[in-house]
């Protein structure tokens, strides 16, 4: 049978292998065992019942959660040639009735269900009319309590499954379960804990990232600005900062949409639709937003605000990239957050869960100020070992100096005690930078020893300044109606003199997407051809399969067949459309060279150095590459190049000097290092050729370190 499965993979979805777990979880379902796969957002758990479901025979009975995750998936399936429905709330009685019969018939090989249906005692007896050979339980989390997303109505599923003639398989799927999670849904669906499929948590083409101290809103401002065509979702934490951010991304021209709980259904479902379909980029939301959502191009995931824990956090993030392509995870991390998230789990929840919310914050908060891998600290939560840094997270790629800000710091200290610890942020960078206010001379601010003695930074300047004390937990902040400052412990001790502050300087964004003439037009084909078809952009094809055409650049309905990610379905429907346009462009761009065995995104992806990608670089290097070759063929910076050449040296690897520090400036940088000291990379810099980069620096340093230890 697994034959079979294989074929059907070909035929309809496009693929000629499958992905890791895939086939094993495929596997065990058609050998009759209930199975629990646990795979990261993007890891194709939906394969894992879809092929089962053609291979057996009688419809499959999908429970899913959300009416927007089964409009998408019956929608992707009726364009893959593959008969499906679903049976929800959006159904009026005779679309109900109709769905039924066709059911009862045998016309699907897939039905999707709301799992409060089974609540209705007349409903599973109708099941029963049915040949349910396989029950797929997506978002099996929300059959626990322990879970970040408890849904009682998922209790109902077990009963029936032994209601339902034919002794129907299990099929539990997952992207966020603890262990202690896992353990609860094996109990409560009769899986055997040896039936578990985990391919690991590790999302390998996202790139995680902590901003703090710095504006929000100006970040916010310059990324969307430079990722313009790509869409993303902004996360809050409350509807009221929902639509503020809404109305100022829309007075910035920015194509947005937004999704709260206060708004009304038909209104979401509009907003929804937008940004599906690609008319608004951008969606702002709370995280009512996303549970199933399925559109596959979504290039970043920002959290404006700290989420609530970490299950919550790799749920939302891991909407980004679910076609396989290179995409960012952003948290834009405040301490007056974490007030934000207390109140929320104070308010909505039962007081015996309270404490271990609050445990769970606190990890969140640990995340946002861990200086070690992201990644690592991710997976590290779900209970699975991930030995090496990822290399690709905002820690591991962090070349930033460090700057001494001490003096700077004990300022702006000295000035809140001085005011009484009694006023805000905005209030004390007014008196720190001399601002003329009236309020200020009525408290008779402009009489302190530190009013205006930052007069040469901006106010919002010191604003930031005194955001990134509070991300070090040097200033506290009180949570009233108008918000206090207060120097902390730790503060007091910096006052002092016992300990020192530094600071890197701000995250500078990026584009995340290379600019290609042939993408933009076949986007807009797709664009257009979802618009006639009444489906969204990504049900036609995803980013990753254009990307693949891109290189491909295929000429006859053969090569089209051979890109990842098309079917015979696909083919018939769309290929006129996209050889035509493919054709043109080639036409008008003679000195394009198309690649027909392009590997970097064929149908059987290549296989990651499983000890890290670290050593990807070294072999690479070993190779007689330079870092910025290096770079270029592995699309990273030179910089994350000599921090994995920097981690290679520290694990014993032999790295050759002469492709990374030219043997002309070697000389030079021993005389800046006898002079400067080797403590801090700036004042060597200073006394080195401009063509001498930190990261040259960083790597003769620890060059001499390794050597001096021999």
């Amino acid at each position: 049978m697994i034959q079979r499965a294989r074929e059907f993979l070909q035929s309809h979805f496009g693929y000629d292998s499958f992905r890791s777990g895939q086939e094993q979880a495929i596997g065990q379902v058609l050998n009759g065992e209930n199975t629990i796969c646990v795979m990261p957002t993007g890891g194709g758990k939906s394969i894992c019942y879809q092929i089962p479901a053609l291979v057996l025979s009688g419809t499959t009975i999908v429970v899913s959660p959300l009416i927007s995750l089964m409009k998408d998936q019956v929608d992707t399936l009726l364009e893959a040639g593959i008969p499906a429905a679903y049976i929800n709330s959006s159904l009026g009685n005779a679309a109900f009735r109709e769905t039924m019969n066709a059911a009862r018939n045998g016309e699907y090989k897939l039905l999707y269900i709301a799992p409060e249906r089974l609540e209705s005692q007349s409903f599973v007896e109708q099941l029963k009319q049915l040949k349910v050979p396989l029950i797929a339980v997506d978002e099996a989390h929300c059959i626990s309590q322990w879970g970040h997303d408890f849904r009682p109505s998922y209790r109902h599923i077990h009963r029936m499954a032994e209601m339902l003639p034919g002794n129907p398989v299990v099929l539990a799927l997952t992207a966020t379960a603890t262990p202690n999670v896992r353990e609860d849904i094996c109990r409560l669906l009769s899986i055997e804990e040896e039936n578990t499929v985990i391919t690991g948590f590790e999302r390998k083409n996202l790139s995680f990232s902590v901003i703090q101290g710095q504006d929000r809103n100006g970040f916010l401002k310059e990324y969307l600005k430079k990722n313009e065509k790509e869409a993303g979702i902004i996360y809050a934490a409350t509807r009221k900062t929902v639509d503020q951010l809404y109305e100022r991304l829309k007075k910035n021209g920015i194509d947005v949409a937004r999704y709260h709980a206060g708004m009304s259904d038909v209104a979401r479902n509009d907003e929804q639709e937008r940004f599906l379909t690609d008319e608004a980029a951008v969606m702002v939301a709370t995280n009512a937003f996303g549970m199933g959502i399925d559109k596959s191009n979504i290039r970043y995931v920002i959290h404006y605000q700290l989420p609530k824990n970490m299950e919550s956090y790799y749920q939302e993030a891991g909407r980004a990239g679910r076609d396989g392509l290179d995409s960012e995870c952003v948290v834009l991390y405040s301490s007056q957050d974490v007030q934000t998230q207390r109140f929320l789990i104070d308010q909505t929840l039962e007081r015996d869960r309270i404490p271990q919310e609050l445990d769970k914050l606190q990890l969140m908060v640990d995340y946002c100020h861990t200086e070690k891998c992201l990644q690592q600290f991710i997976v590290a939560y779900f209970g699975e070992e991930y030995p090496k840094p990822c290399g690709r997270c905002g820690n591991c790629t962090d070349s930033r100096e460090s700057v001494d800000t001490t003096k700077e710091a004990q300022m702006v200290l000295s000035c809140v005690i001085r005011m009484g610890q009694r006023f805000g942020k905005a209030m004390t960078a007014q008196v720190l930078t001399g601002s003329k206010n009236k309020k200020i001379q009525d408290f008779g601010f402009d009489q302190l020893s530190t009013y205006g003695i930052l007069k040469h930074q901006s106010a919002k300047d010191v604003t930031n300044f005194i955001e990134f004390l509070i991300s070090q937990e040097l200033i506290g902040v009180e949570q009233k109606q108008y918000p206090t400052i207060f120097v902390t412990e730790n503060g007091k001790n910096v006052l002092l003199g016992k300990e020192l502050v530094k600071r890197k300087e701000a995250v500078q964004t990026k584009k995340i997407a290379k600019d290609d003439p042939l993408f933009e037009e076949l986007r807009s084909l797709r664009k257009e051809l979802a618009d006639e078809a009444g489906v969204p952009p990504f049900v036609i094809f995803s980013d990753k399969t254009l990307q693949d055409m891109c290189a491909k650049m295929p000429g006859t309905e053969e090569e089209f067949l051979a890109v990842s990610g098309v079917g015979q379905s696909k083919l018939e429907k769309y290929g006129d459309s996209f050889l035509r346009a493919i054709q043109t462009f080639s036409a008008d761009h003679p000195e394009r060279e198309r690649d027909l065995k392009a590997t970097y995104l064929t149908k059987a992806p290549k296989k990651k150095t499983v000890n890290g990608s670290h050593l990807e670089t070294f072999d690479l290097h070993q190779n007689g590459l330079t870092a910025a070759e290096i770079a270029a063929d592995r699309d990273l910076t030179v910089s994350t190049v000599e921090n994995h050449l920097i981690q290679c040296m520290n694990e014993g690897l032999a790295v050759d000097l002469n492709l990374i520090v030219p043997e002309q400036y070697r000389e030079i940088l021993e005389k800046a290092i006898e002079e400067a000291g080797a403590e801090r990379l700036k004042p060597i810099k200073e006394l080195v050729p401009d063509d001498v980069t930190y990261g040259m620096i960083k790597v003769f340093l620890e060059v001499r370190k390794v050597e001096s230890s021999r």
